[in-house]
């Protein structure tokens, strides 16, 4: 089976990060976040992977080849000189994906889960896609996927043939998808696959269903959103088994104060309070605080008096002796807010 991961978008809302890493390439714990969708693709059966790319697209070019390599992957490009939306972005990658049933997966989300029953549900129901689809988050704007009685999409975000006794569900941004699907595409022009492809076969008379998979799910499309899935890895409220060897606390040690330490970080006599990520080659001087979920990536410098709460520091950042960061994402001279709820 092959898979499409979504790597063109603009990542407007993580500026000024998105200005150095396109979101999938973007710095987790360690490791690009691509390397945790290649490793739920893997475990599901994927042996082809293809991206598209638009914004920053060497640097996603490149981050895609080292990871799908060191996943064992083949990797497949398109370039999209003018932003196709999802479904023109899928469409870019017909010759590639059009020769059986593949998965599409976001490149902005965290979710590690088993896809492998989706993918056999989809292939014994004959139904043009699967959407992939968990309980609607309390307080989030989400636009609802709404199912019928037998599971099949009948609304979405509003548009589509609808029907009595529908409910609404939350969509995670993967699916699996019958090559049938390019029938119901545009020859040309960017196209959103959930409000235009996937509305256009449904009045159309096409099965398109909806599979509910529970697990740790999360869009880090926000510095706070970014920040809260750290807090969530770190604080244990992530299963990571689908990720295997990709796992960013994997070979790492327990350092002091609840804290996962890689060998070549130094702590020179700073304090932990933990949970806390130190990542390869971090430094974090005598007399500086390490506080509850914390990510000092590879590189840091963290200078003598220096307070960290709440807070990513990304690779090659200088924190200056005495300076506290709470609830921020920092990253070179930047100090981006991200605040947390019930903080």
């Amino acid at each position: 089976m092959k898979a499409m991961v979504l790597c063109a978008g603009l990542g407007t809302r993580l500026r000024p990060l998105t200005e150095r890493w396109p979101k999938p390439a973007l710095p987790l714990l360690g490791q690009p976040l691509l390397r945790y969708h290649l490793a739920v693709l893997r475990a599901a059966g994927v042996i082809q992977v293809g991206i598209n790319t638009h914004h920053l697209p060497d640097t996603m070019a490149d981050v895609a080849r080292a990871e799908c390599e060191r996943a064992g992957l083949p990797l497949h490009v398109v370039h999209e000189p003018v932003i196709q939306g999802t479904g023109g972005g899928i469409r870019g990658l017909r010759a590639f994906l059009g020769d059986g049933d593949f998965i599409v997966f976001n490149g902005d989300i965290l979710y590690p889960v088993d896809l492998r029953p989706v993918v056999a549900m989809h292939q014994a129901s004959g139904a043009l896609a699967t959407m992939v689809l968990q309980p609607m988050p309390e307080a989030e704007k989400y636009a609802a996927v709404e199912l019928d009685g037998a599971g099949r999409v009948r609304r979405i975000a509003g548009h589509g043939p609808g029907g009595e006794g529908l409910s609404p569900w939350h969509f995670t941004g993967v699916h699996v998808m019958s090559p049938r699907i390019f029938d119901f595409m545009r020859d040309e022009g960017p196209e959103d696959i959930n409000r235009e492809v996937y509305v256009r076969a449904l009045t159309q008379g096409q099965v398109v269903r909806g599979v509910r998979v529970d697990g740790y799910w999360s869009d880090l499309g926000t510095p706070s959103r970014y920040l809260a899935t750290v807090q969530d890895v770190l604080a244990g409220r992530v299963r990571l088994e689908w990720l295997g060897a990709a796992s960013p606390l994997a070979g790492l040690s327990r350092g002091p104060g609840v804290s996962w330490v890689h060998p070549e970080a130094r702590l020179e006599g700073a304090r932990v309070e933990g949970p806390a990520y130190l990542g390869r080659g971090a430094r974090v001087a005598e007399g500086a605080f390490v506080g509850p979920s914390v990510a000092v990536e590879a590189g840091v410098e963290v200078g003598a008096g220096a307070r960290l709460e709440r807070a990513v520091v990304f690779e090659g950042t200088a924190v200056a002796p005495g300076e506290a960061l709470t609830e921020v994402l920092a990253w070179g001279a930047h100090r981006v807010p991200a605040p947390l709820a019930g903080h």
